[in-house]
């Protein structure tokens, strides 16, 4: 035992398989209190240590760091440790200041296969889709009402987002949509030419790109460009403060950022899937051209006869549910970003992921309704 000016110091006895500790273990005792114990149980051989508190007056949470630390260092002697009696105060300290209950509760509470199952869909529901819901709501009203209140707008916003969104995109969607048309009129042919059916080319190119593969073709690469980008700006925006500060000056940040977006994406994406539909029929008219003799006026002279105003509808139709889709959803997780900078990489990737399984999703069950 030490003293330390008007307080008494710990005093330690290990005696018959049971360590007496008296007076007081405070953050000043931890260290010699270690030492001490340590070399007392140094040709300790019993199984296991009954460690006494009844006559031990105060203790910190060091000093109770200090008690689990000795009882680590004994488990690993194959030495089990037990604390017993103690004062009221000190049993509520070493409760407090200890994580033997809780990873005790854990080890306890192991969820069946079921159970991890109902508390994951139950998680999703309530973390997730409730919030995606209550968002599509919100931009759907604010979507509607706010072209009738153009004061409430940022001047120009709409202009930018429409350029960004829309124009910039123009020259890769025009691309890939010629080389899908090139394609799929190129796998077509080599199967019709068998069948003397060479014609039906035009049928097979012009009705899959109207109705299905221009909307999916842009839709995935809206996605993938602009998707991502309002899942990261909002991101960063959250990360930032700067919603908060939007918050404090009085402006909503879904009135103010998103609805924007949304006015753009839903007025620039029929004219981006009516380009991916022409550069696919381009596509596919070169490939008639080249490999089964069927001129561009003949192409076109045979698509005005199978191409229909139903075709065409349907396609626009798709494309402003997928432009709705992407917004909403980079806009979700935008908006639930956690974690800071790490956290706005994190929900990028999931922004995209989530929209192009949403517009897969969205384009099976159109294609259930409409076909």
């Amino acid at each position: 035992m030490k003293q330390i000016g008007d307080i008494e110091s710990f005093d330690v006895e290990a005696r018959e398989g049971t360590l007496y500790v008296r007076h007081n273990l405070l953050i000043s005792d931890a260290d010699a209190f270690i030492q001490q114990v340590l070399l007392s149980l140094k040709t300790f051989d019993q199984d296991a240590l009954e460690v006494n508190l009844n006559e031990l007056q105060r203790i910190d949470s060091i000093g109770v760091a200090a008690l689990n630390h000795i009882r680590k260092k004994m488990g690993e002697r194959g030495v089990a440790v037990h604390f017993i009696g103690g004062q009221e105060h000190v049993r509520k300290k070493m409760k407090l200041f200890s994580m033997d209950e809780t990873i005790k509760l854990q080890s306890e509470t192991r969820s069946t296969f079921f159970e991890a199952l109902g508390e994951g869909f139950y998680g999703f529901v309530n973390d997730y889709l409730k919030s995606y819901l209550i968002l599509v709501a919100n931009v759907v009203y604010w979507s509607v009402s706010d072209i009738f209140r153009s004061k409430l707008q940022r001047k120009g916003e709409f202009y930018n987002q429409a350029v960004l969104i829309g124009v910039n995109a123009a020259g890769i969607v025009a691309a890939m949509a010629f080389i899908i048309g090139l394609v799929l009129a190129l796998q077509s042919a080599s199967q019709l030419r068998h069948f003397g059916a060479d014609i039906y080319i035009v049928d097979l190119t012009v009705i899959a790109m109207m109705r299905e593969m221009g909307p999916l073709i842009t839709a995935i690469l809206v996605a993938g460009r602009s998707g991502s980008a309002i899942a990261a700006e909002l991101a960063t925006m959250k990360v930032t403060s700067e919603l908060d500060a939007l918050k404090t000056m009085g402006l909503h940040p879904l009135r103010f950022v998103v609805i924007p977006k949304m006015h753009g994406s839903i007025i620039t994406m029929p004219f981006l899937t009516f380009l991916a539909n022409i550069m696919g029929i381009i596509g596919g008219i070169v490939i008639a051209y080249w490999y089964l003799d069927i001129t561009p006026l003949v192409f076109i002279n045979r698509m005005a006869e199978s191409l229909t105003n139903r075709d065409i509808l349907i396609g626009i139709f798709k494309s402003l549910v997928f432009a709705s889709i992407i917004v909403v959803t980079g806009s979700f997780f935008g908006l639930t970003v956690k974690h800071g900078a790490e956290g706005v990489g994190r929900v990028t990737t999931n922004a995209v992921v989530a929209s192009l399984s949403l517009v897969f999703v969205a384009d099976s069950l159109l294609g259930l309704i409409f076909y």
